[in-house]
């Protein structure tokens, strides 16, 4: 491991999709991620097939039984070395296993104790269930997204699951860490992507309290509804994408669609917004998607070609800084942000459950007779 968290143990008590891309993140950065995965998803040796999940990459498996209490009790073990506790399940679920934060605190006072929720430890919706789109809407942040005649359209699970959920929730870890350093002790840091995605929508509150934000779907600055910022279909039925929200590039932009000796009404008047997409809509449906991102290369008008997750890999920027890597022998997104000195690596692909279960155990001070009769009990299964 070569990333700025060299060094650190993280315990991943196993979850769906928030949390997970948390311990990804601090995996990338180097820390030593030991996922603990329940006991009954663990498959005989043979009898699994690996996956390639960039949520799950670069950590290793152990196979527990968190219900039987030799297995709470063989985590509690792994939670006095650890520095790090990630947890993704509903309030009071990791109470009521005996490894909740006042016990995993007693036992290592300098643990931090990371804990994703959908709305929060506490609160008259705490205890409910959810999912992205869920929180999403709770926060505010759904409510603008999609056209003015339609529904409200979620940005498929980005924002509440993994930008207000699991990348809080890490940039929590690494606050409570600095804080270690100054205090010696630990703490529990509650991450809600309710409250999450709505720090996300930060820009709509500020924009709106300026009086640059309608309160009506639709019609606002990056919605989709400015002519200067929004998709445009071309030829081949692919799509380009068009930023150019500062008047250089709007001028560029006309200049390169040969529309600059036309008569074009302001662009940041919004009456003239439905008449201005009109134009531009006509303009490039002439070419191809790629024939446009040929054409505007190296201009600052600010459109890109709307690539594929697929097909992002093979763009020449992307391939130029080895923004995606090989994992696996599938294209996965590489670790981010860089660094000058200590780079993050993908240190490994996905385990199989429980496949790390009796070295992982050893590496972190379980001696071998311990873990023959925590795994002869049922607590402990190797995959």
């Amino acid at each position: 491991m070569t990333g700025p968290l060299t060094g650190l143990r993280v315990l991943e008590l196993a979850g769906l999709a928030p949390a997970p891309f948390a311990c990804t993140v601090l995996s990338d950065l180097g820390a030593e991620v030991l996922r603990i995965d329940r006991a009954a998803v663990v498959r005989p040796p043979g009898g699994a097939t690996r996956v390639s999940d960039p949520l799950t990459r670069g950590r290793r498996s152990v196979g527990v039984d968190l219900k039987h209490p030799d297995g709470a009790a063989a985590v509690l073990r792994l939670v006095e070395r650890a520095d790090v506790l990630v947890e993704g399940f509903r309030p009071g679920v990791c109470e009521r296993l005996g490894l909740g934060p006042d016990v995993c605190l007693e036992r290592n006072p300098r643990l931090v104790y990371a804990r994703m929720t959908g709305y929060g430890q506490h609160g008259p919706m705490a205890e409910r269930a959810g999912h992205d789109i869920n929180y999403l809407a709770l926060s505010g942040a759904l409510e603008p997204l999609g056209p003015g005649d339609g529904p409200p359209l979620p940005p498929l699970n980005y924002v509440a699951d993994f930008g207000g959920g699991g990348m809080l929730l890490a940039v929590g870890v690494l606050a409570a860490l600095w804080e270690r350093e100054r205090s010696g002790r630990g703490q529990v840091v509650d991450a809600s992507m309710v409250e999450g995605a709505a720090l996300l929508s930060g820009i709509v509150h500020g924009l709106h309290a300026q009086g640059l934000w309608r309160r009506e779907r639709g019609g606002n600055l990056f919605d989709g509804s400015a002519p200067w910022y929004r998709s445009y279909a071309c030829a081949d039925g692919k799509f380009v994408a068009v930023g150019a929200l500062e008047p250089q590039f709007w001028a560029e932009l006309v200049r390169r669609l040969d529309l600059a000796e036309e008569a074009l009404p302001d662009p940041h008047d919004p009456t003239a917004w439905p008449e201005l997409t009109r134009r531009l809509e006509s303009a490039f449906a002439t070419r191809t998607r790629d024939e446009w991102a040929a054409l505007l290369e190296g201009a600052d008008a600010c459109v890109t070609p709307v690539l594929s997750p697929f097909e992002a890999p093979e763009h020449p920027h992307n391939r130029a800084r080895a923004s995606f890597v090989d994992v696996d022998g599938h294209a996965q997104p590489a670790p981010a942000p860089r660094f000058s000195r200590t780079p993050g690596a993908v240190a490994s692909g996905s385990p199989l459950p429980g496949e790390h279960t009796r070295t992982a155990l050893a590496e972190w001070g379980l001696d071998p007779e311990e873990i023959d009769g925590l795994t002869a009990s049922g607590a402990l299964r190797q995959g």
